[in-house]
């Protein structure tokens, strides 16, 4: 393609409201242009990108069996209504209505629409398993689009949908997407890692999300340093050792430790008042007292619609795990203010401690289960209790994990070291079960005649998404550099100077040589000065460029710059096929 003739319009202004890296870089390369809030037109170049991840998506998608499919944008409210998603969804759902006053909505996603067309044609376990998928436009209402393409109100989406006879065939074919998105991903030259996720409005017990690793991520993970395990923050179950080990763990150095604070339990100290006056902080108690955050214990009240009023008990060097207490106690709850207290003067939310709560059930991390003798707070204002131990003085109604993954914590796998990164989720994987069958009465005859609901699987996997967060990992500075599989061209060749004709001439060669080979080259023959090309070129991140300038009239050599490896090269022109060919394959 010729830049001269290409529609690619640059530039070195964006909007005020453009903060990440992939936002920013894809108004100035001329991969994007806003319509309205969360909605962009996608130009020639940003497009080509889009057709390359699609394509290694069918690739993958196509080995293990799914077959492609097209369903409408557009759905009745009457299927949602069957599922009770339509009151469920909330404002993110676009809701209007067409001509005759019918409800109907813009699909944010397919799973009514599909399972109306499997109870409609498939009836008995021969016809299955059945996997479906479709490379579509999704618009959702988001409150807060933001980021570009990254969170955007529409945007293209792979979504998979498998229906099965048996919860086992279920797993196989979940299996196989799960290492089809591996696949994909890998394919596309990024590194991710595989979390377990929740399920939210979509639905389902089992899933799992893939997310690109990206200093500008908005989901903060843990991957092992020697295993597969990963997860993210507000999920990662803590790697214990209690009780000969209540988890599987290797790390012989914590089993030691715990093992000492096991052995020491019964040496209990007589519990102590100590005036701690003006201390405000966990940092300023530890001090105070010349103690380490870990000796002392957090009391953290919470209230939740259907259990009222709960404590939680968690070490002084961590914090509460909101998400863990709510799906713990199966309620929705939130810290608790001064108000929802002044009728119970026993509790001084600064200085809240165990021993004296009464009639609120108090629960504890299972770090607390081995502490003795720590300090935490005495429900009196300027003073906190030392030598407090469970059993003796409060009640614990049960230990589990309460809290978030620290990177000190091991791996909850192997007991290796762990880190912490931020990752951009672009990929969810569900096993949904019988939810939307069941609801919507999709049926069919297993081997022994009797009617069972389908058993439901759906794989979701965003394709715009995926091209942003492949510029947020591998964007250098002000530039984009696309790995090699999905960069819009392969080679990118500037025309240092189109007035010299022998120049041009051997720049027209080359580009013709390429073409015949099958290389897609975007070729830069405009008549501008060299530094708008040089910095263009780096800007839209193909990371071959090659420049046709007096050097190659001086050794018949083309001067690469090569991205992929960081380095640059002198090649003669007529090597120039087989240098593309062998750098390109990755």
């Amino acid at each position: 393609m010729r830049l001269s003739k290409y529609f690619l319009p640059t530039t070195r202004k964006v909007p005020s409201d453009a903060k990440v890296p992939s936002h920013i870089l894809s108004i100035r390369a001329g991969l994007i242009r806003q319509v309205s809030r969360g909605v962009y037109n996608i130009l020639p170049i940003g497009y080509k990108v889009i057709k390359k991840i699609e394509t290694i998506i069918r690739e993958e998608m196509d080995k293990i069996g799914a077959q492609e499919i097209l369903m409408p944008v557009i759905q009745p409210a009457e299927l949602w209504q069957e599922t009770g998603r339509w009151g469920e969804y909330g404002f993110e759902l676009m809701r209007l209505k067409d001509r005759l006053g019918r409800d109907m909505c813009l699909g944010p996603t397919h799973e009514e629409l599909i399972t109306e067309i499997i109870r409609k044609e498939v009836h008995s376990y021969k016809q299955l398993p059945i996997n479906l998928y479709q490379i579509q436009v999704k618009f959702r209402d988001e409150i807060r689009p933001r980021f570009g393409l990254l969170r955007g109100r529409e945007f293209i989406m792979k979504d998979a949908y498998s229906f099965h006879a048996t919860w086992e065939d279920l797993d196989k074919t979940y299996e196989d997407v799960k290492k089809a998105y591996s696949n994909i991903i890998e394919k596309c030259g990024l590194d991710y890692r595989i979390v377990e996720a929740e399920s939210g409005i979509i639905g389902g017990k089992v899933n799992h999300e893939f997310m690109i690793l990206a200093e500008t991520g908005e989901e903060e993970i843990f991957y092992c340093t020697n295993c597969d395990f990963a997860a993210k923050k507000d999920l990662a179950q803590i790697n214990r050792a209690i009780k000969e080990a209540k988890v599987n763990v290797k790390d012989e150095e914590l089993i030691e430790e715990i093992k000492t604070e096991l052995e020491n339990k019964n040496e209990l100290n007589e519990i102590k008042e100590v005036a701690t006056p003006g201390i405000k902080t966990i940092q300023e108690l530890s001090e105070f007292l010349n103690l380490t955050p870990r000796d002392l214990v957090k009391t953290v009240l919470v209230y939740g619609e259907k259990i009222g009023f709960s404590a939680f008990l968690i070490r002084g060097n961590r914090e509460l795990n909101i998400n863990k207490v709510n799906n713990f106690l199966k309620d929705e709850v939130q810290l608790v203010s001064e108000e929802q207290v002044k009728d119970k003067p026993y509790i001084k939310l600064g200085f809240l401690g165990p021993v004296v709560l009464k009639d609120i059930p108090i629960y504890a991390d299972y770090e607390i289960e081995i502490m003795k003798n720590f300090v935490a707070g005495a429900n009196k204002e300027g003073y906190h209790l030392l030598n407090v131990n469970p059993k003796r003085d409060f009640k614990v109604k049960q230990y589990n994990d309460f809290t978030f993954l620290q990177v000190e914590d091991k791996c909850s796998k192997c007991g290796s070291e762990l880190i912490e990164s931020k990752g951009i989720e672009v990929g969810h994987i569900f096993q949904l079960g019988t939810k939307y069958s069941e609801s919507m009465k999709a049926y069919f005859l297993n081997k022994e005649g009797n009617q069972k609901p389908f058993i439901m699987g759906c794989y979701g996997f965003g394709v715009t998404r995926l091209l942003s967060a492949a510029i947020e990992q591998k964007h250098y500075e002000n530039q984009i550099t696309w790995p090699i599989q999905i960069s819009p061209f392969k080679f990118h060749m500037i025309l240092i100077n189109p007035h010299k004709e022998k120049l041009k001439q051997i720049a027209e060669e080359l580009y013709q040589y390429l073409l015949k080979n099958n290389i897609e080259v975007l070729y830069d023959d405009r008549e501008i000065s060299a530094g708008i090309k040089f910095n263009d070129a780096d800007l839209i991140g193909i990371p071959m460029i090659g420049v046709v300038g007096n050097e190659i009239l001086k050794t018949d050599k083309i001067e690469i710059k090569n991205k992929i490896k960081n380095k640059k090269d002198l090649i003669l022109k007529e090597d120039l096929l087989d240098y593309i060919t062998t750098e390109s394959n990755i």
